[in-house]
């Protein structure tokens, strides 16, 4: 997983409430266990027609929005069904943030876990934040994870607040397996200890991975 440190980038206003996974990726793009090519699934329904040419109304059609980074958008994003293929789609697309007012809790979790950086913000400052980035000349923000800041185009900065389990991952670039990983050493004094104690399970195949480390 990619580190995030500090990302300067454009910003995608979709002024948008309930925006689920389906919108995101259409189930017909599903079907693949591989998160390369989902590029083109992002927004697919809104970004292009029943011909397959692009929608010039949608803002990711559009300069500078088509290169964006970052996504601004309203309450309870990404909610519906739990595919992972969601976060993946903006991932291969080059998005590594996401600010809205709410998240539906899978797909919070889903981002983390692939790099993405979803900020949670008032609604009154996802207000400011959409107003700014929709226009050409202030759609560029600088998101500071060490910092924790949102730098605005005329220089004014947002604080936002993570989890710092959260934010140490994201910094370090470690999904679920790359934490575990990091554990090596106490896994394996762990285990070295269960065989000491209970040495009958090593013989059997019944040895325990996890226990007590009283």
């Amino acid at each position: 997983m990619t580190p995030f440190a500090t990302l300067t980038g454009i910003a995608a206003p979709i002024p948008i409430a309930n925006i689920d996974t389906d919108m995101l990726v259409p189930a017909r793009f599903i079907k693949t266990v591989t998160r390369a090519g989902l590029a083109k699934a992002l927004f697919y329904n809104a970004r292009f027609d029943a011909d397959g040419a692009e929608r010039a109304e949608f803002v990711l059609n559009q300069a500078p929005w088509r290169n964006a980074s970052i996504v601004v958008a309203l309450d309870n994003f990404g909610c519906g069904s739990s595919r992972e293929h969601a976060p993946w789609a903006l991932l291969d697309y080059g998005i590594r943030c996401v600010i809205a007012p709410s998240f539906a809790d899978i797909f919070f979790n889903n981002c983390c876990k692939n790099g993405i950086l979803p900020i949670t913000l008032p609604r009154v400052q996802v207000d400011i934040l959409l107003d700014d980035v929709g226009a050409p000349v202030s759609a560029t923000l600088t998101v500071d994870l060490n910092a924790q800041t949102i730098r605005r185009a005329n220089g004014a900065i947002l604080p936002f607040d993570i989890a710092p389990e959260r934010r140490h991952r994201l910094l370090l670039g470690l999904d679920d397996i790359g934490h575990t990983l990091t554990l090596t050493d106490q896994i394996a004094a762990h285990e070295q200890r269960t065989r000491a104690q209970s040495p009958w399970l090593a013989t059997t195949g019944l040895e325990p991975w996890r226990g007590d480390d009283s």
